[in-house]
């Protein structure tokens, strides 16, 4: 049996042996059974939370989803945002004629061959999302939109020889530290206090000999945390929610309002300037948005309408009017959310399913409108200023 991307760790009175995996290789897959075959542990930890088990375990039932739920819910961006995520990862899969995440599945099939005890070691992805989030600020959002959208029109291919290089520690502190330079915020919740978790719950594991399977780039940091106890209620917590974005989302439609009306009051003719250019400046970059997203006509025309008044309003958005207007005409058919984990492969595919179209719609007619809230506002200001 090859030692290789394998640690072993001795503490206390319990061995673990840590299996460092790419999470879209084969090989990795094809070592995880053979190691758990061989060494026939007690329990067997994978990377995974519950959330990803039922989706590795039981498949994605897209089928079940309420599209109209989603949006009147705010998840139509985290959606598109895992499903942006996985595409990538899919592709990669693809293109060695695996699943993604077998490594994990198999992990899963060898506990139960061997009666091992099965540890779901991973945080709750949500909880991970919401720490990643509250940490980075408003450029490292911008950034890491940017990189997740930006991975949907990669068409990277590499070698399985590379791919094998990526579970090389060398390869992975030197990946780790132009990670830190670019995201140094994103670093801290997305890896560091992942592999406290993770290695807080492999300690913890039922037996004597333990297995884990986890992604290369966690085994290091597992082998300093795991001497050490951490707590998982802390590390669990959801960061509270600033009040700033609140005040912010309610200060602006407040301040527009006040300036339009100040200026209605003293100059009419100028009041009205004001409210056409807000109206414009909303709905056509709103409607603009829509449009690329391929939005039907009436559809964008619903994104024109909306967005000067949602624009107004915090509690709502434009792009959940667009999107439940091309739910209705354009309603999605079992076969399109059968197809989703196929479609999310290709530019195309995003843009021609009717899911991921809707999903498209609702966050374009959204930047759409922000973007002209601020042109808009500006313009309303520069009115103000110039009838002073």
């Amino acid at each position: 049996m090859s030692e290789e991307n394998i640690t072993r760790i001795y503490l206390d009175d319990k061995e673990y042996i840590l299996i460092g995996t790419a999470h879209v290789s084969k090989s990795s897959a094809e070592q995880v059974k053979e190691v758990i075959e061989a060494e026939q542990p007690d329990a067997v930890c994978v990377e995974l939370d519950k959330q990803r088990y039922k989706s590795v375990t039981e498949g994605n039932k897209w089928k079940d989803m309420d599209i109209f739920q989603v949006i009147k819910e705010r998840k139509a961006t985290l959606l598109l945002m895992n499903l942006a995520i996985s595409s990538f990862q899919k592709r990669m899969a693809k293109q060695f004629g695996i699943n993604a995440g077998q490594e994990m599945i198999q992990g899963i099939e060898s506990a139960k061959e061997i009666n091992a005890e099965l540890v779901l070691a991973d945080r709750d992805i949500q909880v991970t999302f919401s720490r990643i989030w509250g940490n980075i600020g408003f450029k490292g959002k911008a950034m890491l939109l940017m990189q997740v959208f930006g991975s949907i029109f990669s068409r990277e291919t590499i070698s399985e020889e590379e791919l094998e290089k990526l579970k090389s520690r060398d390869m992975l502190d030197s990946m780790l530290e132009e990670f830190t330079e670019h995201f140094p915020r994103l670093k801290k919740p997305l890896i560091d206090e992942r592999d406290q978790y993770l290695s807080e719950k492999i300690r913890t594991a039922p037996g004597k000999k333990v297995a884990a399977v986890l992604g290369a780039a966690h085994v290091p940091g597992i082998t300093n945390e795991i001497k050490k106890t951490h707590d998982l209620k802390r590390l669990s917590t959801r960061p509270p929610k600033s009040k700033a974005p609140k005040i912010i989302a309610w200060a602006i439609p407040i301040l527009i309002i006040s300036i339009i009306a100040y200026t209605f009051f003293n100059n009419p003719s100028a009041g009205w300037q004001q409210t056409v250019s807000w109206i414009l400046w909303n709905g056509s970059l709103s409607a603009v948005g829509t449009a690329i997203a391929l939005g039907h006509p009436l559809t964008i025309l619903t994104a024109f309408l909306a967005a000067p008044i949602s624009s107004l309003n915090p509690l709502i958005a434009a792009g959940w009017f667009a999107g439940i207007v091309q739910a209705i005409i354009r309603k999605p058919h079992v076969s399109d959310f059968e197809q989703l984990s196929e479609d999310v492969y290709s530019v195309k595919g995003f843009w021609h399913n009717k899911v991921t179209r809707i999903l498209l719609i609702v966050v374009m007619a959204n930047i759409g409108s922000s973007i002209g809230t601020f042109i808009g506002g500006a313009d309303v200001i520069r009115v103000f200023l110039e009838n002073l």
